[in-house]
């Protein structure tokens, strides 16, 4: 009996062993397939905003258009051989982290500042732009945050802007929107006294919007804006890191800018301090 039991248990144990190096095996065999598991399926899905001109947005044709959508075209281009077989997947800027996590896209190109807290739960590749905050007010009028105080600060959740002054001006009430269009809305509503946003997004909306003006051109650090995947997806991302810094050398992403974003900026902006070119 006693024989017979240790067999069955040997049995059993190396059963287990082989399944679990099977698992093992299947599971670096994805991770070391990404890039032709993509190819195979004859499609990249990329998260792209829909309501942030002129980065990312829908044109009166349904179609998505912007800076960031230019770029998902050459990445199509580059892995898949034609730049139309990206597909957009629409995303807010409080969904993006989920979105990864959850596999409904493969890539976010959706303005993504790179954070502390978000290189812990994605992956970001090479950065393409370089950017701060800023905020807007009617006639520019709020030229310092002191003069926020008492006032309403308006914010799309899960921003930079969101996360900056929770943390550093708790005593500032911020009245927040899941999107950009609600937001500035609001602010042409006279909901909010002033907008906090990336300044490369308000110095654009702001020239089509002429009675207010970015008062606060610079605040907190430098940051940098890079596409994202999935935590653990390292051949994806170590490909998105060579594209990119590709795209920059051969002049892609100058392209880019010249097609979206110069028309808005016009000599206001300097391209140099936006764009990173490798």
């Amino acid at each position: 009996m006693n024989k017979t039991f240790k067999k069955i248990t040997a049995l059993f144990a190396t059963t287990l062993l082989a399944a679990s190096l099977t698992a093992c095996n299947d599971k670096e065999a994805h991770k070391a397939n990404r890039i032709e598991q993509i190819q195979q399926a004859g499609q990249i899905r990329i998260g792209v905003f829909s309501d942030k001109p002129p980065f990312g947005y829908i044109d009166n044709q349904g179609k998505s258009q912007g800076f960031d959508v230019e770029i998902a075209k050459a990445i199509g281009k580059d892995l898949l051989g034609d730049e139309s077989k990206v597909e957009y997947v629409l995303v807010e800027a409080a969904n993006r982290v989920e979105y990864l996590q959850s596999n409904k896209v493969d890539i976010i190109l959706a303005n993504f500042t790179v954070t502390p807290t978000r290189k812990e739960v994605v992956d970001f590749a090479k950065p393409y732009m370089q950017v701060a905050l800023g905020v807007v007010s009617k006639d520019g009028e709020i030229t310092d945050i002191k003069q926020l105080e008492g006032k309403t600060l308006l914010v799309n959740k899960g921003t930079t802007a969101d996360a900056y002054f929770s943390k550093n001006y708790p005593n500032i009430k911020l009245l927040k929107f899941e999107q950009n269009t609600e937001t500035f809305e609001a602010l042409r509503d006279g909901r909010g006294d002033a907008l906090a946003h990336d300044n490369t997004l308000l110095f654009a909306w702001a020239k089509d919007n002429p009675q207010f003006s970015v008062g606060i051109k610079h605040l907190g650090d430098q940051d940098f804006i890079a596409p994202a995947v999935k935590k653990g997806d390292t051949e994806l991302l170590n490909w998105l890191n060579a594209e990119i810094e590709k795209l920059g050398q051969q002049g892609v992403l100058k392209q880019a800018y010249d097609k979206t974003l110069f028309p808005i900026y016009g000599d206001t902006v300097n391209e140099k301090d936006i764009l990173i070119t490798y």
